[in-house]
């Protein structure tokens, strides 16, 4: 099964790297690969024994992973990222702010891995959910806030600094959107 998982990851990153290369508009190039290899492979989740929570961890690793290979801005791959998962995933009738929470849970914790801006990660991934929101009926507001609670979830995976960053930028207004969350406990943490 990793194979499964590694091979998926690859392609994502492979095709995000070539698409960046060809056209240079890193949103577009993001939201079109991942929404058509999501939609694919959510069609295909019965009959390969993967869900779709983890079809889309693995899109979103490879958005990330290809987008910092190229060396683009984190803020627009991530907000590609979060709409191309949205487009991709709304035919599954997966729950739209569970989706939001989950990509930028993954997005931010990969981006840690790779030693990306996770600041630069968390707007985009916010500035997607608001716009994925607007196309799929949700309110801004809440799914900006869905994506700022994913990504606090991952940033709590890889530690404290993380979450300063993703706080950092979270704390201010994204494309209008004032986000209001409840931060998660940090494991350990004694009040």
């Amino acid at each position: 099964m990793q194979t499964t998982h590694a091979g998926m990851i690859e392609a994502v990153k492979d095709k995000i790297v070539a698409a960046v290369k060809g056209t240079g508009n890193i949103v577009q190039a993001t939201v079109d690969i991942v929404a058509q290899i999501l939609a694919t492979t959510i069609k295909d989740t019965g009959k390969v024994g993967t869900s779709v929570t983890d079809a889309i961890a693995d899109v979103a690793s490879g958005a990330i992973r290809g987008a910092a290979q190229v060396g683009v801005d984190l803020t627009q791959a991530a907000k590609g990222l979060m709409v191309g998962v949205l487009r991709g995933s709304k035919e599954a009738g997966t729950e739209v702010v569970d989706t939001i929470s989950h990509t930028a849970q993954v997005a931010v914790r990969d981006t840690a891995k790779i030693g990306g801006n996770l600041e630069a990660a968390a707007t985009g991934l916010v500035q997607g959910a608001i716009q994925g929101a607007k196309e799929l009926g949700v309110s801004a507001e809440e799914a900006a806030a869905a994506a700022a609670q994913g990504a606090f979830k991952g940033a709590g995976e890889v530690g404290s600094t993380a979450v300063e960053a993703v706080r950092k930028a979270v704390s201010k207004p994204i494309n209008g959107v004032k986000v209001v969350l409840k931060e998660p406990a940090m494991a350990g943490s004694k009040n």
